[in-house]
């Protein structure tokens, strides 16, 4: 937008004579341009043999869901909303009521169900991809399910597994509990390192030799032990806090020297093991002089007891010392959790779980997860099965070049 001086504006107050343009000021400011909903009116031609022999209709491409409403990108709006932004259906309704569109939420929530059945081969073939990482972390968290049976809510669980560098997915899966099973069953393909909680539904799949499974403990859930126990014994949680920082200044330098992981194993090797072995030895003299039974006594003990999965990530810099990875990933279903407060059954987690997965791995890829959607609902319905990993998160930025975020 120009802005001019009018006519009468451009004579010099002093000498009357006419003003001669010499520049111009130029600012910026940032406006809101409300959404827009458009029907697109779709039209087949149908032709007829004169003699009455034959109609044919013209073809139009395969929609996401097959004589439905919703374009792709509506469905990837609805989706990205409620699982990215956590926004509830019933909040999107009211705004596309704003719009002059009456979508109920249960029309919604039918898509969202029909997306995801249309995102499962490609949320597999990714969920493949994680499982051949060399390492994979793992955490879970509550969320609460309706139950027609019963007068409450039971609580369901997500699972996350966060595939490593050379396979940037992370995948979520949805268990009606917390029992062993769920884990079991989603990691029976894996061979290498998991890295996760000290949760003792992993404890078989470790044990067992034949599944090729290394544990690899988390720092941060030991350091959670000992920042807790202050409150009762601040000397000793004071000492193992000042620890476990050091170790983290060595992951912090090799951070910031953008070490590779040969040159990280060999910084560990020569600052992190020697830290290691003070604790240890800090632990077992200190051990016996707590009471068991006491948030620090617990601490001693959770520490020492997975002592050498606590110690493995110092043995290989493809590692990391936490678990952290994972347990930022479920951060977007704490988040939302407080808004849309319940899944509606376990289909409505299974959903979830397929959508969540495209979502988060686009935000760790820094792709924008709606320009993701929009496309690949458009595609997804007739694009060849066995060229289904064009499709992948990544390789679909690759593709498209560096502006996808």
């Amino acid at each position: 937008m120009v802005y001019d001086l009018g006519e009468h504006q451009r004579q010099c107050p002093h000498c009357q004579s006419e003003l001669k343009p010499i520049g111009e000021e130029i600012s910026e400011r940032l406006e809101f341009v409300p959404a827009s909903l458009h029907v697109i009116e779709e039209v087949c031609r149908k032709y007829a043999c004169s003699k009455g022999c034959t109609v044919v209709t013209a073809d139009k491409p395969m929609q996401p869901i097959e004589k439905g409403l919703p374009g792709p990108g509506l469905l990837a709006q609805v989706a990205v909303s409620k699982y990215g932004d956590h926004l509830p259906l019933y909040r999107q309704e009211e705004i596309f009521q704003r719009q002059g569109v009456e979508l109920s939420r249960k029309t919604m929530c039918g898509w969202m169900g029909q997306c995801a059945e249309l995102a499962s081969p490609l949320v597999g073939l990714m969920k493949e991809q994680v499982l051949s990482s060399k390492a994979v972390q793992t955490d879970d968290t509550p969320v609460p399910v309706l139950d027609p049976e019963l007068p409450r809510t039971r609580t369901g669980r997500i699972w996350t597994y966060v595939g490593d560098a050379q396979h940037p997915y992370t995948i979520y899966d949805y268990t009606a509990d917390r029992s062993r099973e769920g884990p079991d069953e989603f990691l029976k393909p894996f061979r290498g390192f998991l890295q996760a909680d000290a949760y003792s539904g992993y404890d078989a799949i470790y044990q067992d030799p034949a599944r090729g499974v290394i544990e690899v403990a988390c720092w941060a859930h030991a350091r959670r032990k000992f920042f807790e126990a202050q409150s009762s014994d601040l000397m000793r949680s004071t000492v193992m806090l000042a620890y476990i920082r050091l170790l983290y200044d060595v992951e912090r330098e090799a951070h910031d020297r953008e070490l590779d992981a040969g040159d990280r194993r060999a910084l560990r090797q020569a600052k992190s093991r020697p830290i290691l072995d003070d604790i240890h030895g800090y632990l077992e003299t200190e051990r016996p002089k707590v009471l068991p039974k006491s948030p620090e006594g617990q601490a001693m003990a959770y520490t020492l007891s997975n002592w050498e999965a606590l110690g493995r990530y110092a043995g290989d810099g493809d590692l990391e010392i936490d678990n952290n990875g994972a347990e930022r990933s479920l951060r977007g279903v704490a988040v939302g959790r407080k808004n849309w407060m319940f899944f509606g059954s376990d289909n409505g987690g299974r959903t979830a779980a397929v959508l969540t997965s495209l979502i988060a791995t686009c935000k760790r890829l820094g792709i924008d997860p709606f320009a993701y959607l929009r496309d690949i609902f458009a595609r997804v319905a007739a694009h060849p099965k066995n060229r289904l990993e064009e499709l992948l998160p990544d390789r679909w930025k690759a593709a498209r070049g560096p502006d996808t975020s």
